[in-house]
């Protein structure tokens, strides 16, 4: 064999990887489109967690945002709405439960449960009636809380059902205090 066949062979070698290279190349442009358009959307992705300034809301007040295209309640509650919250028997609410998905398990439904903050100042809950998805109104009702026209159903200053059709307080959404004046959501 002389030092041309050697040649020769390497030249062949080398254009049968080259070209498996290139098929490797072209192959992977043509897949990852396809991969990469099962990846949410840049709306999505922004929708997943917001942070809400909560510097200008006053006790007694609440602010309305939206958050994953629903209303969210952040209610700033004043000693009175606390108290009331407090004095529940949990026994005369028709869901137990807390709703909430900053915590884990099935805990019950007492306001300390749902307010955000420990001094029981700060709720955030989701503003859509848990009976056909009705956006409630606030400091209206029976129980000083929330009030559904659409169908009647009351909730209380913890955002829980107390009367009418709604079978579930209304859910606590994962959010935290990012400092003393912003709430992330999600």
């Amino acid at each position: 064999m002389s030092h041309a066949d050697d040649q020769q062979g390497t030249r062949r070698d080398f254009l049968y990887y080259a070209t498996a290279g290139a098929g490797v190349v072209v192959t992977g442009a043509a897949v990852w489109p396809l991969v990469n358009q099962m990846n949410p959307s840049a709306d999505v992705l922004a929708l997943a967690s917001i942070r809400v300034d909560i510097s200008a809301v006053d006790p007694g007040t609440q602010l309305t945002v939206l958050w994953q295209g629903k209303p969210v309640f952040i209610r700033s509650r004043t000693e009175e709405e606390i108290a009331a919250a407090r004095a529940v028997d949990l026994a005369d609410l028709p869901d137990q439960l807390a709703e909430n998905a900053n915590l884990d398990g099935a805990v019950d439904a007492s306001d300390e449960n749902r307010a955000l903050s420990e001094d029981g100042v700060w709720l955030v809950q989701m503003g859509v009636c848990t009976h056909l998805g009705c956006v409630p109104l606030g400091e209206s009702g029976d129980f000083g809380g929330w009030f559904c026209p659409c169908h009647g159903s009351h909730y209380d200053t913890s955002g829980r059902i107390r009367r009418g059709p709604a079978p579930r307080n209304l859910p606590i959404p994962v959010a935290s205090f990012v400092d003393e004046t912003t709430i992330q959501l999600g």
